[in-house]
């Protein structure tokens, strides 16, 4: 006589039940609840008959993010910042220059490079932070692009099959971002950082825009923002304002190092958006910032706070002392001129601290 079938909700637990025992077989500890969600929706698209191609994607993308995750994992707590650029762009290109002069500096003061591992910019890049401050994070074309020479053979480089995956681990290690100008995958990458800023898929971070000396690539950019996005209301007037258009290389480095002078990082509760910060602002800061930020704010004033519940709870930063507000819906060039405003308080540490990762 046939077994009864199981209802759904009594086979969908006799399925958790066999992935905690497979769980417990092989060992996994860490994170069991997350791990045994990546089980389940892989069963699920088991059952689901998912196509053979639609199943290639989502195997061979998580492989890669588990490679791309391992090789960045022994530097969690270096801060990183990710230049882009032109494959395209030859050696002694000025360009050139400015990204290997750039990456220098940076590693200097103990930050990581991240590039896509191919020529041109990205090679300059490398070159100029050494094979010790260099991650790369290229990607498999049949065409153009291959692993610069500089870290090809570097155990500090991942190599991808599909561009969304590259893209999220150039974006998001990273503490601060160097564009120079390029074509379309430049491009790309560029409006994919303000993207994502603009629509709070990304904490606040530098974004620098570097040309050649004396160069006008990223000004002629701005215009268009300005005189077509801007002017037809896609996008709120100060967008911009979060980003630096420079030719100066000292500029971009004070601009990515500074970004983490007194600011350290953020976390929403409900409409309230805390800041942590380095130095307490004193209360004559506090009214000056509630006076000149008061268009920042969708309702109340800027004070400072402890640590709010869901903070404590999560054992979150409780050392770092904290401001609270209320800011307006899409206000996002307005919030990076508060956090540049906080970082020139004269409270505000002397120097640049390592910035939490």
């Amino acid at each position: 006589m046939d077994e009864p079938a199981l209802d759904p909700e009594a086979k969908h637990r006799a399925q958790r039940e066999a992935i905690e025992r497979l769980l417990d077989e092989v060992g996994v500890e860490w994170q069991r609840t997350l791990v045994t969600r990546l089980i389940d929706t892989g069963i699920g698209l088991g059952l689901d008959n998912t196509s053979r191609l639609n199943l290639k994607i989502s195997s061979a993308a998580l492989e890669e993010m588990r490679t791309a995750f391992r090789l960045f994992a022994p530097f969690e707590h270096t801060p990183k910042v990710t230049i882009f650029g032109s494959a395209r762009t030859q050696s002694q290109d000025p360009l050139s220059l400015q990204a290997e002069g750039v990456s220098r500096e940076l590693a200097e003061q103990g930050w990581m490079v991240v590039t896509g591992a191919g020529p041109g910019i990205m090679e300059a890049a490398a070159i100029g932070a050494g094979p010790v401050q260099s991650i790369g994070v290229s990607i498999r074309l049949p065409f153009e692009e291959q692993p610069s020479h500089h870290i090809a053979h570097n155990d500090r480089l991942v190599s991808m099959k599909y561009f969304f995956t590259r893209k999220l681990m150039l974006v998001k290690e990273s503490l601060g971002f160097i564009c120079l100008p390029g074509g379309f995958g430049t491009m790309d990458e560029t409006y994919e950082l303000l993207t994502l800023q603009q629509t709070g898929k990304m904490v606040p971070v530098p974004i620098v825009l570097l040309d050649r000396p004396g160069g006008t690539f990223w000004q002629g950019f701005e215009r268009f923002t300005v005189d077509h996005l801007q002017a037809t209301g896609m996008i709120t007037a100060g967008d911009l304002d979060r980003v630096l258009i420079t030719d100066s290389i000292d500029e971009a480095v004070a601009e990515v190092t500074g970004f983490w002078r007194n600011y350290d990082s953020l976390r929403w509760h409900r409409e309230k958006l805390v800041i942590r910060l380095r130095s307490a602002p004193t209360d004559a800061e506090i009214a000056q910032l509630n006076q000149e930020f008061a268009g920042l704010l969708a309702e109340g004033q800027i004070e400072r706070t402890e640590p709010l519940k869901p903070e404590v709870r999560d054992d979150d930063l409780l050392d770092l002392p904290r401001i609270v507000l209320v800011p307006r819906p899409r206000a996002v060039g307005e919030l990076h001129r508060l956090i540049r405003a906080l970082n020139q308080l004269d409270s505000a540490p002397d120097l640049p601290d390592v910035p939490h990762t």
